[in-house]
């Protein structure tokens, strides 16, 4: 089979943010949480996972179709806890903390959210006192202080997420000391930032720090996570044995450890998942690259074809390139067309960027599995 790639979308407009969210599936079937993951691990990828507040806004109209009560998602208490922040970092800044001497020491047995003081120190606290709090605005890039209504940390969490994007994050010394300055004339000592112990773990070993429980949950004793089929659709514990429905996620991309060339590669894509993949942001780049390390094959292609009559790299998905991952000297539209044409790869290793390679190579190949 031959197929045709259409190049009369490269007037497509860059700029434009692609978040790919997971497909998800529920399952009206009553089982254990453990039960529920063997399924979803066998049927599709895993029990589901909820990185964003988008994510869990399309899995509400989901839910509303359904008549569960509570259902199954991917998450799991651990007996080992770690400091996290709220808004999930895909690119490092989740190492700086500005602890004050002695903390974080849990005085208080149930201390599990962190604070900023007015001299910009950080202490755990109780997440159920009422303080002010920091929300990060990622659209407009800024710091807003809230101190006219004071919530508790989870409050606090919700009320960031649904106005702005989260409870902020701290990635630096610069960013703690804008902080520090935002809150120095608040009337309270401290006030809550993005920050909470948390001893949960995704179940596809997703590092998604997403939260979205009520304001009193989650409890030491139950272990496993449920989505409530209630209006606001948050998270409950729930003892593992009971038994429920469940959400499963599907993956958007799979590794092909077939070597094929870059036709072949496409056609099987197409005919057994939906295309040779498009990378189109730096989040899909770091999916890519995590997928790309498990390859057979020194390289693997992409859906990255280059045109030799109007002299453009596109994405065979249907855009022109935004975002770029080349390595050095590669993707340049001079490209050499009289020989050989030549598609894009990754690398399985290294530094994992593109490189382009005559098409005929036999490679491994990575497909999406829906359209996004």
């Amino acid at each position: 089979m031959f197929w045709i790639i259409s190049v009369t979308i490269f007037f497509s407009v860059c700029g434009v943010t692609v978040n790919i969210p997971h497909r998800y599936h529920f399952v009206n079937e009553n089982k254990t949480w453990s039960e529920a993951q063997t399924y979803c691990r066998g049927k599709y990828t895993d029990l589901a996972t909820i990185s964003n507040m988008d994510e869990m806004k399309k899995l509400n109209i989901t839910l509303k179709k359904e008549p569960a009560n509570l259902a199954w998602i991917g998450l799991k208490s651990e007996s080992v806890g770690e400091w996290k922040w709220s808004q999930t970092f895909y690119k490092g800044g989740d190492t700086y903390r500005n602890w004050s001497s002695g903390e974080p020491n849990n005085a208080g047995g149930n201390d599990h959210c962190a604070v900023i003081a007015k001299n910009g120190f950080w202490y755990d606290y109780r997440c159920d006192l009422m303080l002010p709090f920091v929300c990060y605005d990622g659209k407009n890039s800024i710091y807003l202080f809230v101190q006219i209504k004071k919530r508790t940390w989870y409050e606090a969490q919700t009320f960031c997420r649904e106005n702005y994007t989260d409870l902020v994050s701290v990635r630096n010394q610069a960013g703690n000391e804008l902080i520090r300055n935002l809150t120095r004339n608040s009337v309270n000592n401290r006030s809550w930032i993005g920050l909470f112990n948390d001893s949960w773990k995704w179940s596809d070993q997703s590092k998604s720090s997403f939260r979205y429980w009520s304001s009193d949950k989650p409890r030491d004793d139950l272990k496993c996570a449920a989505v409530s089929g209630s209006e606001q659709h948050y998270w409950s514990d729930v003892s593992c044995t009971e038994q429920l429905p469940f959400i499963c996620h599907e993956k958007f991309l799979i590794l092909i450890k077939m070597n094929l060339s870059w036709w072949e590669a496409l056609n099987y894509c197409r005919n057994h998942h939906h295309d040779l993949v498009s990378v189109r942001s730096e989040e899909m780049q770091l999916w890519v690259k995590d997928v790309a390390q498990k390859a057979s094959t020194e390289h693997v292609w992409l859906g990255l074809r280059h045109d030799c009559v109007q002299r453009i790299w596109f994405w065979v998905y249907g855009s022109m390139i935004c975002y770029q991952n080349w390595a050095p000297g590669y993707g340049t539209w001079n490209e050499d067309c009289s020989q050989e044409k030549r598609s894009g790869a990754v690398q399985a290793g290294g530094t994992q960027q593109w490189i382009d390679l005559p098409e005929s190579y036999k490679l491994n190949f990575i497909c999406s599995t829906y359209d996004d």
